[in-house]
């Protein structure tokens, strides 16, 4: 699914003009972008939660030379998926049901 397809299903749905769905989801996204560039962790449950990882500089090898080279130390964005995407993509887990204790 392309942001486009995001955009118009929100139009559809919400009864929007294309442009307002697009200004909306833009102001998501800016939003999200600016919470983790200062670092923050946004959470959309249950969807999942977006967070900045930091990764340690090290030492990576060209490929084509061999010759090794460094590596900056630098933050990326990484995504965990929440229990409620989990659940409706795969379907939850086996053993997932409650279990009942048994009392005498």
């Amino acid at each position: 699914m392309t942001k486009a397809e995001i955009v118009e299903t929100l139009a559809n749905e919400h009864e929007l003009s294309k442009r307002q769905a697009g200004d909306i989801l833009d102001l998501v996204l800016d939003e999200i972008t600016a919470a983790l560039k200062k670092g923050e962790k946004v959470q959309l449950i249950p969807f999942g939660s977006f967070v900045v990882r930091e990764r340690k500089a090290r030492t990576g090898r060209n490929p084509q030379t061999g010759a090794s080279i460094k590596i900056a130390a630098r933050r990326v964005p990484a995504f965990a998926a929440g229990k409620g995407l989990k659940d409706a993509v795969g379907g939850p887990k086996r053993g997932a049901a409650k279990k009942t204790a048994k009392k005498k």
